[in-house]
């Protein structure tokens, strides 16, 4: 009998032809994720855990430990999405954050690493700082357990042996471009380690290193409402057609999962076509403060001081227009509804209950530093997203969570 992984394997390679990229549609090869509201150290702040990642993006000079240390504060992970993985033989399960911002894969944070017979000790030391938080730890190989029975033999882990920022999870699925690996292993620093799905393509698991990310909007603490789809797309999470648009090739965007865009108020251009990234370990969507001044200004909202973020009144929340993300050639729009925190979560970041908060924040510099927004978790629960390596794009598809109202 041929296993599962086989048969989809010679399925996917019989697609290819010549021409245009092939669309692997509907791969059963998934693995649920939930999405958890850190309140284990009291009211959180969402937007200082972000601003410290988003600085360590803008400037990968901070990338190493010895480069930071000190100059960023540590703050555990707000709200994050988590799989479970499960690592060795027998596996142990362990509760990752799936980050498309980074692309080490460790753990150790909480649940220590449990040595099996697939254990192997590499000797080398490594280290990734994420602004919001790091780990120091040693290199293994073991396998990794995606889902049901998916297995990606003689992966590289890092186990840490210290970390900080992670308070409920036991470490991170690092499913960014490979360069981000580029340095981590600290007596190697131009030596990169293959990622788990480049891992899963090598080993003929997967025909193509696609990922398709399914997130819902959600107005619980800790709800499983998301899903990675591995070597393809789900076509159940998505409606009318995805549309890809190119890898930007400005720096530093270009570093990690980059795009062009402009965005649109209404009818006002408020950031003109620039380059950012689009992340799923940031919780907000940032922009730069040019624009966040001229967002600002046009929806009549004023800064909270208690929150960081910005509040409108209810009349100014009645008058709010779409605001439109100009990608390629298709514009995905942000309702007024998209465009606000979910009220029955203001409590936990230290709002008001009864006040209305813009999940769009300032990124801290001028338009033109060549990574100028951030499309965070809050975009990306109202579009599909596939991040596609083997063609060198990101695809967006509307979904029925598009137009939802439960913010």
């Amino acid at each position: 009998m041929f296993s599962a992984a086989s048969l989809l394997t010679t399925l996917l390679l019989a697609l290819f032809v010549a021409g245009s990229p092939v669309e692997v549609r509907n791969s059963p090869i998934t693995l649920p994720i939930a999405r958890r509201l850190n309140t284990s150290g009291g009211t959180v702040n969402l937007v200082q855990h972000d601003k410290a990642r988003v600085a360590n993006i803008k400037d990968r000079s901070t990338s190493t430990l010895d480069r930071r240390a000190g100059s960023i504060p540590v703050i555990n992970d707000v709200f994050s999405y988590g799989a479970q993985v499960g690592i060795g033989s027998p596996a142990t399960t362990y509760n990752l954050i799936v980050d498309t911002g980074s692309s080490n894969t460790w753990i150790g944070a909480s649940t220590a690493y449990v040595n099996t017979s697939t254990s192997v000790n590499t000797g080398q030391p490594v280290e990734v700082s994420y602004g919001s938080g790091y780990f120091v730890g040693t290199e293994y190989t073991d396998t990794v357990t995606l889902g049901s029975g998916l297995t990606i033999l003689k992966q590289s882990i890092g186990v840490a042996s210290t970390s900080e920022g992670f308070a409920g999870f036991d470490g991170i699925l690092g499913i960014g471009p490979l360069d981000l690996t580029e340095g981590t292993l600290t007596n190697e620093e131009t030596a990169t380690i293959p990622t788990v799905t480049q891992n899963l393509h090598s080993q003929g698991t997967i025909s193509q290193i696609v990922i398709g990310i399914s997130f819902e909007p959600t107005t619980s603490q800790t709800v499983t409402n998301g899903e990675l789809t591995f070597g393809g797309i789900d076509a159940t999470k998505y409606t009318g057609s995805l549309a890809y648009t190119p890898l930007t090739t400005i720096s530093p965007a270009s570093t990690y999962w980059g795009i062009n865009e402009s965005i649109t108020y209404g009818s006002t251009t408020i950031l003109s076509a620039t380059a950012g990234i689009v992340d799923t370990g940031t919780t907000l969507i940032y922009i730069a403060t040019d624009a966040f001044d001229k967002y600002q200004s046009a929806t009549g909202a004023t800064l909270d001081t208690d929150t960081g973020l910005l509040g409108i009144t209810l009349p100014k929340y009645d008058a709010l227009k779409n605001l439109d993300f100009n990608i390629g050639k298709t514009v995905y729009s942000l309702t007024p509804n998209g465009q606000i925190w979910p009220r029955s979560l203001n409590t936990y970041i230290g709002g008001s209950s009864s006040s209305i908060y813009l999940i769009v924040n300032d990124i801290g510099l001028p338009s033109g530093e060549g990574s100028d927004f951030v499309n965070g978790q809050t975009f990306l629960e109202r579009f599909y997203s596939v991040f596609d390596t083997t063609n060198s794009r990101i695809g967006f598809a509307t979904t029925k969570y598009t137009n939802a109202t439960t913010n």
